[in-house]
């Protein structure tokens, strides 16, 4: 392939594409014969303009793990392809760090130094756990689940990862029946689609022993917020959620107050080098793409 026009932010990460092939031409403006969008975040707000300037364009490569917000906006037939990679380790330190702090009461303690409070058992002192020998389920099994695997197992705690479909290192959904009422804590990493709209319903929430930890990373609306806020106010389960239905989650909505869970707004990927981690892998499937070889991250 020669004579690629590429539509890239003009950016001082440029970069960090690296080496691109003979022929390929970045542009920092549409033109009607673009091939290729780079949709970093400088360009997120004017996408829908964008599109109708771009008359050629077969393939957009998204700077975030979860494309929900931008396939309904995409052109028919451009390929949209996932950042895969690109936010692994931030997300998965994010769960490690809402797993420690929930485990060994930080929120709690947190709120006792705000008062001037010295309190050190305030409840029941078992409450506080190590992760060791813990069971984790993580939902949505891909490459984040396998870096939060990874981070998980010097910990001494034992993973199972749940998939769409078997393999190697998943069960299929068919199989969290049997495995939700053994899980210490669930890991929510689907990413939003059709099939996982609430797909953390009543019915999966039920499952969860009593004391079980809720995490969300993914995406808000794969779980049903009424259903999670009943179990949380009876005080069955706890929850760690960066992602909420409705998000921003409004200042008077009762999740904030729900007992045993802690919310951070939509932060488990924004940490420094994510960008750069996005143009390499923007310049990587520039690269795949003239070669004609497969691209990465694309969106069934």
């Amino acid at each position: 392939m020669s004579g690629l026009k590429v539509l890239v932010p003009d950016s001082p990460l440029r970069g960090e594409l690296g080496p691109l092939p003979e022929g390929v031409e970045l542009v920092a403006e549409p033109e009607p014969d673009v091939e290729m969008l780079v949709a970093g975040p400088e360009l997120a707000d004017r996408l829908p303009q964008l599109f109708g300037s771009l008359p050629r364009l077969r393939v957009i490569q998204s700077f975030s793990a979860g494309v929900d917000w931008l396939m309904p906006m995409t052109p028919r037939g451009v390929v949209v392809c996932r950042a895969v990679g690109v936010h692994d380790s931030s997300v998965a330190d994010w769960v490690m760090a809402v797993m420690l702090a929930m485990h060994r009461r930080l929120p709690e303690f947190i709120e006792n130094q705000r008062l001037g409070a010295w309190i050190r058992t305030d409840g029941d002192e078992s409450d506080a756990k190590d992760l060791e020998g813990q069971s984790v389920v993580i939902v949505g099994h891909g490459s984040i689940g396998r870096a939060l695997a990874a981070r998980m197992k010097p910990f001494g705690m034992r993973v199972t990862g749940i998939a769409q479909h078997a393999r190697e290192d998943a069960l299929p959904t068919s199989a969290l029946p049997d495995l939700l009422p053994l899980a210490d804590v669930v890991v929510d990493l689907l990413p939003l689609t059709p099939a996982t709209e609430k797909f953390v319903n009543r019915d999966f929430l039920a499952r969860l022993k009593p004391g079980a930890l809720f995490v969300n990373a993914g995406r808000g609306r794969t779980v049903d917020t009424e259903a999670l806020l009943a179990e949380l106010q009876a005080g069955r389960i706890r929850a760690a959620l960066d992602v909420t239905d409705p998000e921003p989650l409004p200042s008077d909505h009762a999740l904030w107050h729900a007992p045993n869970t802690l919310i951070t707004p939509h932060v488990g990927g924004n940490v420094p080098g994510w960008q750069e981690r996005a143009y390499r892998l923007a310049g990587d499937q520039i690269r795949r793409y003239v070669a004609g070889e497969p691209l990465l991250g694309v969106v069934a």
